[in-house]
């Protein structure tokens, strides 16, 4: 206590960061301040307002440090990279330990896009972070689709210039390297890009009418027509920015919930008055937190690492120290930033629904966790009373799919450590056709599959192949028979330490390698309802593919009465609407549209579809 205080008596009032350590040394809190003597000093004064978290943090306290700053904006960024390297047990933060990606825009004289992990010092134009990947891929592609910049690493200008490449000619890419597009041309694409990145897509449809405008009076109405199709896709992006606020302005509007799982906050980033995206953080939060210390903790982490800072920043909840970040916001962004807790209107409105948002991410967090561990919990219990040598983290259970041997399809699904794993899924349509064989069909499948693996895995050049992961389960949808197929398939190819049962439907019963009467459990037990749901989902997936090809082969056949219609024409229809369903679903002009043929011709294929109803 004689060194915090004489660390105390010597604070300095400027702005900085304060690490709190405990009598082992390790960092349990760091904070920033305006002023580093008010700040600190506050803890250890005796008053009746410090919350039961903070009380417990007082009383661990052994040593302190601090770290001077020249600005409050410097103090926030270092705060947030000192929680980051130390996680302090009663800080709030971000609980994700990967970098979240930005979208940049290269500065180069011909930028380019990139996705990148970090925000750089470097003359680039960043968004972000996004933790919707999904969607900013979405963004990303509908981007590179209207405004077609560079995706290659050529140090352009060149001297001479290049013959054109793919890209260009099917219409990815403007071609700087070529000299077909001027650098003025280039950087009006690159100004697309940037505010379609931001949000700003009103200002951008507004921005392509006066350039098509021109282009029309110019007469040159090929580029007119083009961005007209980009007008298009535009205003379709902006339909679907349903939320919106009638001022028009751009703001940040944070909502946060606390519950005893943790807590989460959710960020609706408003351009334009329209809500342009989305994004959702959990955060680790002592006990005792309540949603003013999660927004007082969360605002510096985030837009220390967030490409723009707006103006104004709505808030779900009221925050004790609201001057004090809307000054270290305002610092960060160079301007002044307002902080506010809007009480009434459609302000109100919003921030309530990003609060709403915030609760059912943590629900969702929740529900996931729950199902992880019910999911081990049946894997735990399915190696248990079927003996297996190893823990089956990785199942693969497969199924055949056909109609008195026609259309003959296999699936194969994944399940990893009990969820799903849905990008593993393989179909196969099979060689065997004409008779219904399902030994033959399931040896199909496995040779191809577990053939297909041993290639992968022998070829120094694949480093992750679509078949390379082996097993440590099969699961065969059938009995001993289909059983023995696959055993032999392992044996054939050498393949030991996978291990393999098969699970009849009709009684439920679970068929073993080293057993000839096969071992039943209760309805209930957790193996067999999770063994239950992979060979469904199997069944499922060989199902649906056997139903397609088989309406793909229907669609063709009716096709083939119509008159007018041949090869070329079946095949198109066939490959823009598939079935036969979705083909009578289209109007007219898509069946047209879709086969270049006249609409009399569609006609009559409606029609020939109607009388086979």
């Amino acid at each position: 206590m004689e060194r915090l205080s004489d660390k105390l008596q010597t604070l300095p009032a400027s702005p900085g960061v304060y690490l709190m350590r405990d009598r082992e040394g390790q960092v349990i809190y760091v904070g920033k301040a305006a002023s580093l003597r008010s700040r600190v000093r506050s803890y250890f004064h005796a008053e009746p307002g410090h919350d039961p978290k903070t009380q417990r943090m007082i009383g661990e306290i052994a040593d302190l440090e601090i770290v001077e700053t020249e600005t409050e904006a410097e103090a926030l960024l270092l705060e947030d990279a000192l929680i980051k390297r130390h996680q302090p047990r009663f800080n709030i933060r971000l609980r994700d330990d990967k970098r979240y990606p930005y979208l940049k825009l290269t500065a180069e004289p011909f930028p380019r896009i990139l996705i990148v992990r970090r925000r750089e010092a470097d003359g680039g134009q960043y968004f972000g972070p996004y933790t919707n990947v999904k969607a900013m891929r979405a963004t990303l592609k509908l981007a590179q689709r209207l405004f077609p910049i560079r995706t290659c690493t050529l140090d352009l200008p060149l001297d001479k210039p290049r013959r054109p490449c793919l890209n260009y000619h099917i219409g990815r890419c403007l071609g700087p390297c070529t000299s077909q597009v001027t650098a003025a041309e280039y950087a009006d694409a690159v100004l697309g890009v940037g505010m379609l990145f931001d949000g700003r897509i009103r200002g951008l449809v507004n921005h392509l009418k006066d350039e098509m405008r021109t282009a029309s009076l110019e007469q040159r109405f090929e580029q007119a027509a083009a961005v007209r199709d980009q007008i298009t896709a535009l205003i379709h992006a902006l339909e679907r920015q349903s939320m919106s606020l009638s001022d028009g302005k751009d703001r940040d509007v944070i909502g946060v919930a606390v519950t005893e799982a943790g807590a989460s906050a959710n960020v609706f980033r408003v351009r334009e008055g329209r809500v342009s995206g989305r994004e959702a953080f959990l955060l680790k939060a002592p006990m005792d937190s309540s949603p003013a210390d999660v927004l007082e903790a969360f605002l510096p982490q985030f837009y220390a690492r967030s490409a723009a800072v707006p103006r104004e920043i709505l808030l779900s909840h009221p925050v004790e120290s609201l001057a004090s970040l809307a000054d270290a916001l305002s610092a960060l962004r160079g301007r002044r930033v307002r902080l506010h807790v809007p009480q009434r209107g459609e302000k109100r409105h919003l921030a309530t629904l990003a609060a709403d948002n915030a609760r059912h991410a943590l629900a969702r967090q929740r529900l996931t966790e729950s199902m992880r561990e019910q999911a081990l919990s049946s894997l735990t219990e399915l190696a248990s009373v079927l003996s297996l040598a190893s823990f089956p983290q990785r199942i693969e259970a497969f199924d055949i799919s056909n109609t008195q041997g026609g259309e003959a399809t296999g699936s194969m699904v994944v399940f990893v450590n009990g969820r799903p794993r849905r990008d593993s899924y393989r179909r196969f349509k099979l060689h065997i056709s004409g008779k219904p064989d399902d030994y033959g069909m399931m040896y199909e499948v496995l040779q191809r599959r577990f053939r297909r693996g041993l290639s992968e895995i022998s070829d120094p050049t694949v480093t992750h192949g679509k078949f390379s992961e082996l097993p440590d389960l099969l699961v065969i949808d059938g009995g001993k028979g289909q059983l023995n197929v696959a055993l032999a398939v392992l044996s054939e190819l050498a393949i030991d330490g996978i291990e393999a049962i098969g699970l009849a439907k009709r009684k439920e019963e679970i068929h073993l390698p080293r057993s000839d009467a096969p071992c039943t459990l209760p309805p209930d037990n957790p193996a067999l309802l999770l063994l239950r749901q992979i060979r469904d989902e199997a069944h499922r997936f060989a199902v649906t593919y056997h139903r397609r090809l088989r309406s793909k082969r229907s669609m063709a056949s009716l096709l083939d009465e119509v008159r007018g219609i041949g090869p070329k024409r079946k095949a198109a229809l066939v490959k823009r609407f598939g079935s036969l369903e979705r083909l009578a679903k289209a109007t007219e002009a898509d069946i047209a549209a879709a086969a270049k043929i006249p609409e009399a011709l569609a006609q009559a294929i409606l029609a020939r579809m109607k009388r086979s109803e």
